[in-house]
């Protein structure tokens, strides 16, 4: 490690005699980083470190030291991920390290010692019995063992181990379930219980609470004053003094609440500090966020949130509410009101207010939204990001051709491009006799005709050459035109032939110094000279010099045009030269002595001028394939960001990949390729249609005949294996469903949705990507050495551009390998090659075909040991043989299984002792690299010596391009919301706001910082996100210079996975203290950044939900209640606009489209404008707005079900019934003979309006109310997603406690609003508002439950007394029918379904559940009717396919050869 530090030209200091040196200032920096944790542990606890003076530590005992932590860190096993572990033993074994170097006698550690004939072990003694411990802890609730090592209680664990110690005491299993419900038992915590409540957001956001509630108070005092500022105002707003006290006050309640269950080991010192820290932290806070930039950026946010609330939201409803208020006599209620009348219509100003109150907590995080997409948009510009410029500085082409061709030729391995792509984007050697800098063709392409066509329309040299000069491109290729002829004429001709060449070059550059060139020469005849000059070069790149007298013929072509009829120059002055050329000309031996061109350079120069003068397609289509040229694209653009300068590679930080792989396909075998399935589709041949291009140029890269049957391809065992690899790389965008049966001709409405894609990413698309790394950096190395004069060097410094063979220079290939390790944590490939599958067949393949990779897994080793089957673990590295044959390198053993808590970071831990360097970068199985971004990784590696603010870097942020967006609607929308936030979100997140985190890959981590801190993985099974490096003062940067490839699930299941565990990682987070720490000791406003972009998003977004729900409640209550009717009608008669505006505040949830703004920015900066414009309109073509709604309640559900009662399971289909339920119905017919829209905002819930309308007219009103009374409980029941079915038992998971069930009551009681309403709007008893007509409902109730029972009569117990048995089924029907409308009551299904155990006792359970399940299939059937029928038009079927599909029309995929199942490879 010492040796990759950036002070390595100082490492090493060459002494007079010869004998390197170790630089002492690379020591001591490599001891400070190693061992920076124990020293801040040792002053966190007030402890002296084992050394009394640093100054007096030798190098010699430095080094020590540091040997001795990293021994201890590598067999450390899990206790890795608590690294003050780890300072603990190292404080107490470096002091016996120093007693036995003080008696210099060599003896095993008194700590590793067992006294018994096991000997001496540090494993055993030392690290199994921590191991032990934690073990226990993920089975039973006990104190964190990293926490108990923060106080200085942890020396009376003694050294060596105290074993009787009750932190070693085993403690009792917990149940099976990994999440700890709201009924378990917390017991043993230290200071932080994770209680399952929402209140956790406001303990750990109070600050933020404060200042809103503050706020709110402060601007409706104002508002209620009418913006005037007195003494009444004044003493108003002195009453926010109070309610700063009351909320402060909650809080430290709060503080001892969330404690609860802790009391038994915390300390009086931790509980007494609760109640002093607040002065401190509120008053820093604030002091602190005006010493940093994003103070500026919240304070353009709240002032558009303040203001918008304050003009928009509270002053308009002061008029009103004043009004209602005061309407105490003259409102007649159509209930029996409990609360309101008397009470200054309370409730109905609480209908008022409510949406408000909601609006105004959520709609902050959309203003950030909206000025943190600006605010990206800006930085995103300022960095140049999209830009298409063509030159902005000169960029030296002999340095950079050879990385450039390299570039093109890895495209041309990928298949992305052909040949003739190749040549013309390959860039010349610039190394020749040619006066100038050849560029690729590809951007020369057409730009010779163009100034052709240009002659024409001019008529001055001044005004052509300007022209042409607008156009740099076009002014290299005349230049390289005009030069490289001169080139080739001069080399092949010899005596008078060369004369002429010289005679008319110079006649043509006098005559531009005389700007005389149309006077002198008709231009207009250039076409007969590009003919004749195309002609000739098209002989002589033929290689066949037979043809000589063809070429003398062409050459003499050339000199009639341009003697008769382009020259018009005064021959006269050079008389002499003329008449010679003319005299030879006649006799036939002007040219006779032509040379027949041999040389390598004159032959390139011929073949490239030919191309320049033939080719006329425009640089726009070279690449033809997008993906190529989006690449090719951002590649330029990123060269003219702001990177940081290099080193040399023998001084760069030296880097490791790590890649966690458990049983992920690694290459497709032939069988799976060519299994076809039910529709007669083959894996092969579907790749085959959606990527033609490809496969094309995959034929003719190995040399086969496009036309020839598929079964000698396949027959060729060579070009099998090159088949494997080709389909291997592109199977991440194979469709299939969750059973893994190809989907193509469904269509069923949930299956076509599942067709756009499941993620199949290959191990070896992963593994040629990051191996690019080691590839990229030999071709550095190589050119390095040969640009600077290396005398063993294989070429030439004349070839410097020229790196052909890089690869196979033992030099560069050693430097590499110093400086690039790549691991695969393949967990299970013991077992694998144990078992013999082919998994393990395909990663032994790997290795032999990358020298360098390195597998890392755990072994699994059973013995018998007295009697018993003893298991041991292993964690091994190793790598390809010579013979092919797996080579070990190293062996560690470890203290017990290594999966503890999530298989992920368990793989990842285990194997990062294998890991070498200064950095580390982890790349998951859903990624891919380029060659040409890893020729940047030294440049991203450079940022961590670059100033980025008070603390250098620790993680480096790298910007990912999402590649599954072309496959159908659905997946570009996931794609272009992943790519907004992966961009334009995290570029804001770095800077100014500097919250990012480690939001997982491909993050570069500082590896000495992390490893010395507990890793760089969570081990926690339900938390995503790692907030450790910045709780330990770590600093995360976002760089957009260089990208990696993304692919993520792209069917409408996956994506609810996805998304479903990323909300419920934030809702763990909410209980967890990491977030707590940091919402307590951040500033103000980065407290602010931090919530609105972590927890705090999710909670917006659930509070969206509610806040829909808030508006839809208040106007059901305002329409049942009878009271929205009456103040609506005297708004109208006394013209009062306020009043009536009030009754109808739809344009409060509009400001939800404010939420596409970064989706729409990012697309201007990254497409351009109208591209920008269009895509947008696409995605509103192709219902985005319907997924959106999907996705915003995933989030919602699986968030708050998470903080409430633990993992949430999959509620994709309910969400998705909610999802395409709401936009349909968002058109009302009103029954007084209106049609209007009425929009209610995310997802345009337009039911509920129903009931409002439906009470206007009493004939049909009553109708009309039972319809909008039940129709919205589809949708609640939906959105809660709790079915009642026992075979869907895992949905009923949380409501298996007691704090479950009530929770869900309580939840569902707010469907009784609905019958109690309902009931009094059928006015059974004409105007009688008594409880008695509410009473009746439930009589109506329980008649209904007889029915049912009546109905559903056992047949068998019926024999007897069938007849009766009818009679009493029809009359009961026809009673059914009449009491109807007790149908509401179908509201205590949900309540049912959380005190199922007992309703099962009562005997009521099935009849319940047969309710329910009829209610589902008569709610079914009335919305998808609409879709069935319009799934008989073909036209329909036809508009959905070109919607779902457009990204793989506009790309040219053959989508109806695949619809259809006409497949014609019937040889494979």
């Amino acid at each position: 490690m010492i040796a990759s530090l950036d002070v390595i030209k100082s490492l090493f200091v060459i002494c007079p005699r010869f004998v390197q040196k170790l630089d002492e200032a690379a020591v001591q920096k490599v001891f400070l980083k190693s061992l920076d944790n124990y020293i801040k542990w040792c002053s966190y606890l007030c402890i002296q470190p084992v050394w009394s003076n640093f100054e007096d530590l030798s190098k010699e005992k430095k080094l020590l030291f540091v040997s001795l932590y990293f021994l201890i860190w590598g067999e450390a096993a899990n206790v890795r991920f608590l690294p003050e572990c780890l300072c603990y033993i190292f404080h107490h074994m470096v002091r016996e390290m120093d007693g036995m170097l003080r008696q210099q006698i060599a003896q095993p550690a008194k700590s590793c010692d067992s006294n018994s004939e096991n000997g001496v072990s540090f494993l055993d003694q030392v690290i199994t019995p921590l191991y032990d411990v934690v073990a226990a802890r993920e089975l039973a609730p006990k104190p964190s063992a990293g926490v108990v090592l923060l106080s200085l209680h942890c020396f009376e664990l003694s050294w060596p181990w105290r074993m009787t110690s009750s932190f070693f005491q085993r403690p009792k299993p917990r149940t099976k379930y990994l999440l700890t419900t709201a009924g378990s038992q917390r017991r043993g915590k230290t200071s932080f219980v994770e209680h399952r409540t929402f209140l956790h957001l406001y303990h750990s956001f109070h600050r933020l609470w404060i200042f809103l509630v503050m706020m709110f108070q402060g601007l409706t005092v104002i508002a209620f004053n009418d913006g005037k500022f007195n003494s009444k105002t004044l003493r108003e707003i002195l009453s926010l003094g109070p309610t700063f006290a009351v909320m402060k006050f909650i809080e430290s309640v709060l503080d001892v609440i969330m404690m609860y269950g802790a009391y038994s080991t915390s300390r009086r010192l931790a509980v007494t500090r609760i109640f002093l820290r607040f002065v401190w932290f509120s008053c820093a806070s604030v002091f602190l966020s005006f010493l940093y930039v994003y103070m500026l950026f919240w304070l353009v946010v709240l002032s558009g949130k303040f203001s918008f609330a304050y003009f928009l939201q509270i002053k308009p409803l002061v008029k009103p509410t004043r009004i209602i208020v005061h309407m105490t006599d003259n409102l007649k209620y159509s209930w029996h009101d409990l609360v309101s009348k008397n009470n200054h219509n309370a409730l109905t100003v609480a209908t008022l207010w409510a949406p408000v109150i909601a609006i105004y907590l959520l709609d902050i995080h959309v203003f950030y939204t909206i000025i943190s997409a600006i605010w990206g948009f800006l930085i995103g510009a300022k960095d140049r990001l999209g830009e298409d410029t063509l030159e902005k500085r000169k960029i030296d082409a002999v340095i950079f051709g050879p990385f450039w061709n390299e570039i093109i030729r890895n495209l041309r391995e990928e298949d992305y491009v052909t040949n003739l792509e190749m040549e013309l984007l390959l860039m010349p050697k610039n190394s020749g006799n040619l006066p100038l800098v050849q560029w690729p063709l590809f951007l020369l392409a057409s730009k010779i005709f163009l100034a052709k066509d240009m002659v024409e329309g001019s008529d001055s040299q001044a005004e052509l050459w300007e022209r042409i000069s607008r156009d740099d491109y076009m002014k290299y290729a005349v230049e390289e035109g005009y030069q490289a002829l001169r080139f080739i004429l001069t080399e092949i001709l010899e005596g008078e032939g060369r004369m002429w060449v010289e005679r008319v070059y110079a006649d043509i550059e006098g005559s531009i110094a005389n700007r005389s060139i149309h006077v002198d020469f008709q231009l207009k005849k250039l076409s007969l000279v590009i003919t004749r000059v195309t002609g000739l070069l098209g002989i002589l790149k033929a290689e066949k010099p037979d043809q000589e007298n063809g070429a003398i013929q062409a050459v003499q072509d050339l000199y009639d045009v341009v003697r008769h009829d382009v020259l018009s120059v005064n021959m006269r002055e050079h008389y002499e030269t003329w008449n010679l050329l003319s005299k030879a000309r006649s006799e036939g031996r002007l040219f006779t002595n032509l040379k027949w061109p041999r040389d390598t350079e004159l032959k390139t120069q011929i073949k490239r001028l030919y191309l320049l003068l033939t080719i006329k397609d425009s640089a726009a289509n070279v690449p033809k394939n997008i993906e190529a040229r989006r690449r090719l694209q951002f590649f330029t653009n990123s060269l003219f960001m702001d990177l940081p300068a290099p080193k040399p590679v023998r001084e760069m930080l030296s880097f490791s990949v790590f890649t966690p792989y458990y049983s992920e396909i690694v290459l497709y075998s032939m069988n799976e390729l060519q299994k076809k399935n039910e529709d007669g589709i083959s894996t092969l041949f579907y790749l085959q249609k959606i990527y033609p291009d490809e496969w094309k140029n995959f034929l003719d890269r190995i040399g086969c005949d496009e036309n020839a049957p598929d079964s000698e391809l396949i027959n060729n065992p060579d070009d099998k294996l090159e088949l494997r690899i080709w389909a291997s790389y592109r199977g991440q965008t194979l469709a299939r469903t969750g059973k893994g049966r190809s989907s193509f001709l469904m269509l069923a409405f949930t299956d076509l949705l599942a067709l756009s894609g499941l993620l199949v990413s290959s191990l070896e698309e992963i593994v040629r990507g990051m191996m690019y790394y080691r590839k990229a950096l030999m071709l550095q190395s190589y050119l390095e050495r040969v640009a600077s004069g290396d005398a063993e060097a294989a070429v030439s410094i004349n070839d410097t551009n020229d790196a052909k063979g890089f690869d196979l220079s033992p030099e560069a290939r050693a430097l590499a390998d110093l400086k690039f390790t790549y691991v695969l944590t393949c967990q299970i490939y013991g077992k694998q090659k144990e078992d013999r599958k082919p998994e393990a067949a395909d990663i032994a393949l790997l290795m032999q075909r990358n020298e360098a990779l390195r597998v890392a897994f755990i072994d699994e080793v059973e013995s018998l040991k007295d009697g018993k089957v003893h298991r041991e673990y292993y964690s091994k590295l190793v790598k390809a043989d010579i013979n092919g044959k797996d080579k070990e390198i190293y062996s560690v053993k470890l203290p017990g299984n290594p999966k503890l808590g999530e298989g992920k970071p368990e793989n990842q831990n285990h194997a990062i002792i294998f890991t070498r360097g200064n950095a580390i970068q982890t790349i998951d199985m859903n990624q891919d690299n380029y060659f040409e971004e890893a020729l940047k990784m030294r440049n991203l590696l450079e940022e961590f010596h670059q100033d980025h603010g008070i603390r250098p870097p620790t993680i480096l942020g790298v910007r990912e391009h999402v590649f599954t967006g072309s496959v159908s609607s659905l997946a570009s929308f996931m794609s272009n919301q992943e790519t907004s936030f992966v961009t334009l979100g995290q570029r804001v997140l770095a800077n100014p706001l500097k919250v990012r985190m480690h939001y997982g890959h491909p993050d570069v981590f500082d590896r000495v910082f992390h490893i010395t801190r507990g890793g760089i993985s969570k081990a926690s099974r339900v938390i995503n996100i790692r907030f450790n490096s910045t709780l330990r003062q770590g600093n995360v940067t976002h760089h957009e210079y260089i990208q990696v490839g993304k692919g993520r699930d792209v069917g409408l299941n996956q994506i609810a996975v996805f998304e479903g565990k990323v909300s419920g990682g934030n809702g763990e987070q909410v209980l967890s203290r990491d977030v707590y720490r940091l919402g307590q000791l951040f500033d103000f406003f980065r407290m602010m950044s931090f919530y609105f972009t972590t927890v705090g998003y999710y909670f917006c977004t659930m509070l969206t939900v509610l806040t829909v729900y808030i508006f839809l409640y208040g106007k059901a209550y305002l329409a049942l209640s009878g009271v929205g009717e009456q103040v609506e009608n005297r708004a109208l008669i006394t013209k009062n606009n306020a009043l009536s505006a009030a009754l109808n505040t739809q344009f409060l949830f509009q400001i939800g489209i404010f939420t596409a703004v970064p989706m729409v920015l990012c697309f201007i900066l990254e497409l351009g404008f109208l591209r920008a414009v269009v895509n947008f309109i696409t995605m509103q073509l192709q219902l985005g707005s319907v997924f959106f709604t999907f996705s915003l309640g995933t989030k919602s559900h699986y968030f708050g079900r998470t903080i409430l009662h633990g993992g949430a399971r999959s509620a994709v289909g309910l969400w998705l019934y909610l999802g395409f339920l709401l936009p349909i119905c968002s058109i009302h017919l009103d029954l007084s003979g209106k049609r209007q829209w009425r929009t209610s905002g995310i997802g345009q819930i337009g039911f509920f309006t129903e009931v409002e309308l439906g009470l206007r007219d009493k004939k049909v009103g009553r109708l009309v109310t039972l319809l909008g009374s039940v129709v919205p409980l589809a949708i609640i029941r939906c959105s809660l997603a709790y079915p009642i079915n026992e075979n869907k038992g895992q949905h009923q998971a949380h409501i298996r406690t007691l704090s479950g069930r009530i929770m869900e009551t309580l939840l569902s009681l707010r469907f009784f609003i609905f019958q109690y309403g309902v009931v009094y709007k059928l006015h059974i008893q004409g105007s009688d508002t008594s409880l008695t007509v509410y009473g009746f409902s439930w009589i109506v109730l329980a008649v209904l439950i007889i029915l049912f029972k009546v109905f559903t009569f056992s047949q068998k117990v019926s024999v007897n007394f069938q007849l009766l048995l009818r009679f009493v089924q029809g009359v009961s029907f026809m009673l059914a029918l009449a009491g109807i409308v007790i149908a509401v009551a179908l509201t205590e299904l949900s309540i049912a379904s959380a005190w199922k155990p007992v309703i099962k006792r009562m005997g009521l359970w099935k009849s319940i559940r047969s309710i329910a399940r009829l209610y589902d299939a008569g709610m079914g059937m009335l919305i998808f009717i609409p879709i069935a029928f319009f799934s008989w038009f073909p036209f329909v079927s036809t508009f959905q396919t070109r919607l779902m599909f457009n990204q793989a029309f506009s790309r040219g995929l053959e989508i109806s050869l695949i619809l259809a199942g006409n497949n014609p490879n019937t040889g494979i």
